[in-house]
């Protein structure tokens, strides 16, 4: 018997969200009439008070579902880190955890089935082994340890019965949740992001096309001297399974605690990784997070997961890091001339030149200043501040911008890759790493120079 069926009508989820949505939208409106008789100081607090009112509602109401719209709550998990005031940032942050990692409960029979349905036969034609307790759950999907008939140890990725249908009704009321974050990102154009998201979450529950990503990834890394990519096993992977070589090795939680040396190592490892495969190969992992890395035997890291997937656009890349380059070296008028041509400054008279580089070094100074640096969570939580919360000094001037959807999830991406680095407390100088993709300098630590010589080889 099913422990937890996902409900795939869509009435329960309009009326849950639609009446939040209403109900925020008032609370709003209140907000800003009350603001005209308010001190400075009060209408902040009072900002900050509806932000944390639509932030814990949002997650309340993401996390009663199974389907899409807890995936929208991961997808937008970029706001958790600084967004709410230091008193209530712990509880925040374990109700947006628990969203992350809800999965629905479902019976190891109902998952045969899936098996059985994808792969046309039954289990025991076609692993010798198949371990019934699942090693991983996700929002969509579990993951199960087997081994093949012909003795390879493999991991089994299965979508949940019933998810892609929930996924489908959720979709319908991505608008009304989108209007939501909108007060908390007041910069963000819901109809672009919400047209991205359907398309990267629609996306995730292709199973063959993660399998795609991931064998994309695998060729381009196959030898690499620090990195893995798990090989896809094509021949047993469908649209709800996905059938991939087996990687055993040590999690964050316990990398956390290795020396310095080593999490300095990791840290790198890591950027390398991310920031790599959007500079050097225009294509890159939407979804950096403790639990998609495992540190091999070797030393090597493996990377999993590549469900949530960008390719980016033609130019996309080079704008990013012509804009780099403008903050490296001081550019204001480059920043202001690409972002008014891309639709970053909708009205460019609202932003002056240096205030907005100013902002632009805040975020990135980690990986854009010649210097190195220890990356902390207070680190991460101040950039993420700086980047995207009212309380940053440059919120003013963020209510005005507007973020495209290609902007916003490599911004993701990155800080991401921040706030995971930072657990880890690494420290290095990340600005001669990024200085090889976005000037072609030389590499200036030794893993730079294994993968030079790595890249050097696969050209030939």
């Amino acid at each position: 018997m099913a422990k937890d069926k996902i409900p795939t009508s869509r009435v329960g989820r309009t009326a849950k969200i639609g009446g939040l949505a209403a109900g925020q939208a008032f609370r709003h409106a209140g907000t800003r009439a009350a603001n005209v008789t308010r001190t400075k100081k009060q209408r902040q607090a009072a900002l900050e008070r509806r932000h944390i009112e639509a932030a814990e509602q949002i997650v309340e109401a993401l996390g009663t579902m199974k389907g899409a719209a807890m995936k929208v709550g991961q997808v937008m998990s970029f706001l958790d880190v600084g967004l709410v005031p230091e008193g209530y940032r712990e509880e925040f942050q374990r109700r947006l955890a628990a969203l992350r990692n809800a999965a629905p409960t479902v019976t190891f029979s109902q998952m045969r089935k899936v098996i059985e349905d994808e792969l046309d036969g039954p289990l025991k034609d076609i692993f010798n082994e198949f371990d019934e307790q699942p090693i991983a759950a996700a929002s969509i999907g579990q993951v199960y340890r087997a081994r093949l008939t012909d003795g390879r140890l493999v991991a089994v990725k299965v979508q949940y019965p019933g998810v892609d249908a929930a996924v489908r009704a959720d979709m319908q009321n991505l608008g009304l949740i989108l209007r939501l974050a909108k007060r908390i990102a007041p910069g963000m154009d819901p109809k672009a992001i919400g047209d991205e998201l359907r398309e990267r979450i629609h996306e995730e529950l292709d199973y063959e096309l993660e399998a795609q990503n991931q064998r994309a990834l695998a060729r381009i890394f196959r030898g690499h001297p620090f990195i893995l990519i798990p090989e896809v096993v094509t021949s047993l992977s469908r649209g709800r399974v996905l059938v991939s070589e087996y990687v055993e090795g040590i999690g964050f939680e316990e990398l956390k605690h290795y020396s310095q040396q080593e999490r300095d190592r990791i840290g790198e490892i890591m950027f390398r990784f991310y920031f790599g495969c959007l500079y050097r190969h225009h294509q890159f992992s939407g979804d950096p997070h403790p639990g998609n890395s495992l540190r091999l035997a070797d030393g090597r890291v493996a990377f999993l997961d590549f469900g949530l997937f960008k390719r980016m656009p033609p130019g996309a890349v080079e704008l990013e890091i012509t804009v780099a380059r403008a903050v490296i070296e001081g550019d204001a008028d480059t920043i202001m001339r690409l972002g008014t041509e891309r639709g970053f400054f909708p009205d460019p008279e609202m932003f002056k030149p240096e205030r907005v580089l100013e902002h632009f070094r805040a975020a990135t100074a980690w990986y854009t200043v010649d210097d190195p640096v220890r990356l902390t969570p207070d680190y991460a939580t101040q950039v993420l501040i700086d980047m995207s919360d009212p309380r940053s000094e440059y919120f003013g001037m963020l209510r005005q911008e507007s973020a495209p959807p290609d902007h916003l999830f490599g911004r993701r991406m990155e800080v991401l890759t921040l706030a995971v680095i930072s657990q880890l407390q690494a420290y290095g100088n990340f600005h001669r790493i990024a200085r090889e993709w976005f000037y072609g300098d030389p590499p200036a630590t030794e893993l730079g120079r294994r993968e030079a010589e790595f890249y050097s080889r696969t050209a030939a």
